[in-house]
């Protein structure tokens, strides 16, 4: 299989401050389990300043845009404390010479402090909360250690972002249980103040037999036995909670709320690149470090198999043009089974994201997305609206008409 080789090609990078070390015990959480990676490490998966002074320096002299951007995420990044934190906007200034420079960082929102808010405002950070909806559904799966939720917490979180104005968007992760409450979680959301909702379907598939020490997650490629988690969120259920919101929101929210899955259909309808990478036709260009400088295909890919190399030994820009890396990308487009190929929504799922890609199709071809039916269902169902937008942003009109069209046609079609 050839790739096509170039100089450069643009990426990002979602750094890991302190590794995936958190002060929560989420049940679904993907990355709780990575400290297994480096057992027994002395620097407690800290990121020394030493690393983080590479990292910035590396990341800012290897971009090709104009506006350098820095992803902090964890774990949960906050627990590095806010001198490393001062240490990242005392090295981007020292080697942006004068180059824009934008941080973003996810949080779950229940260690923000005055003073943490303050902080974020005052070097205009855009922080990523994550709230799954109201209590109830919050606290089903976002615990403590000792099982007590975490939704007081993380509400008195978002109201210290509010009250510093914090520019924040909201990140739901879809499970088992809130998938049934689409509208709740909505509503929700909206009278928090989330303008910008992103809502991230957990799929895992595990290893029943793992020891103790081994990574229970597997990769989609996995040649082990594996088994879809409880927690996994139901193909059918996921697509009617995207369809039931989207209902609401294209009758009277659209131009005002943003949701990324919504605004990623309408630019494939569009045939623009869609802003995240699992709605894209290719990928590879969003890796992440961990805190020693370990580089790894993807976020959801931080496996020993999908391990680049480490940016102490080799440069960002090597290790994320590399041809392995550059493979990667291409085979979320190159590996689809046939049955997707033939699929009347290929252009506007390319798949979705290919750690997903657990089950057969009805020929007995692996590869196939596990959201597979939910994704069909809405994309039938909201075909008419986007169609619609698309139309608008041609003639040059608000893609926002479309609430009073839409309020023309009956609830549910």
């Amino acid at each position: 299989m050839n790739i096509t080789v170039s100089p450069k090609l643009p990426f990002s990078l979602m750094a890991k401050p302190i590794g995936s070390v958190c002060n929560l015990n989420c049940t679904y959480c993907y990355y709780l389990e990575k400290e297994k990676l480096y057992p027994h490490d002395p620097h407690k998966w800290s990121m020394s300043e030493k690393l983080l002074e590479t990292f910035i320096a590396q990341t800012i002299y290897s971009s090709l845009d104009p506006v350098v951007l820095f992803a902090w995420h964890g774990g949960e990044p906050v627990m590095r404390g806010m001198d490393f934190f001062r240490k990242v906007i005392q090295f981007q200034k020292k080697h942006g010479r004068g180059r824009v420079i934008e941080n973003s960082l996810q949080t779950n929102g229940t260690t923000l402090t005055d003073e943490w808010c303050g902080f974020f405002s005052d070097h205009q950070f855009l922080i990523g909360l994550s709230v799954d909806g109201p209590e109830h559904c919050h606290n089903h799966y976002r615990v403590y250690r000792n099982g007590q939720g975490s939704f007081t917490q993380c509400m008195k979180g978002l109201a210290l972002l509010i009250k510093h104005k914090v520019e924040f968007n909201t990140l739901s992760v879809v499970n088992d249980y809130n998938a049934k409450y689409p509208d709740e979680v909505y509503r929700f959301l909206k009278n928090a103040g989330s303008r910008y909702m992103q809502f991230l379907p957990v799929v895992e598939w595990i290893d029943p037999a793992a020891k103790t020490d081994e990574l229970r997650i597997l990769p989609p490629d996995t040649k082990k036995n594996a088994e879809v988690t409880d927690f996994t969120v139901d193909p059918i259920d996921y697509g009617n909670f995207l369809i039931r919101i989207f209902d609401e929101w294209v009758r009277k929210d659209v131009g005002d709320y943003f949701v990324i899955t919504f605004d990623c259909v309408l630019a494939n309808w569009m045939r623009v690149p869609p802003s995240v990478c699992v709605a894209a036709e290719t990928c590879g260009n969003a890796g992440a470090m961990e805190y020693n400088g370990d580089v790894f295909a993807c976020d959801h890919f931080v496996f020993p198999e999908y391990k680049l190399g480490n940016i102490n030994e080799k440069s960002l820009l090597t290790l994320m043009n590399s041809p392995f890396q550059r493979q990667f990308g291409q085979n979320k487009r190159d590996t689809l089974p046939a049955f997707c190929r033939k699929c009347e929504f290929l252009d506007l799922c390319n798949g979705e994201c290919p750690k997903n890609r657990i089950v057969n199709t009805p020929d007995g071809e692996p590869g196939l997305n596990y959201l597979c039916p939910g994704f069909k269902r809405f994309y039938k169902h909201t075909e008419p609206y986007f169609d619609f937008m698309a139309n608008e942003l041609q003639q040059k009109r608000m893609p926002a008409n479309v609430k009073k069209w839409a309020l023309t046609r009956p609830s549910g079609t």
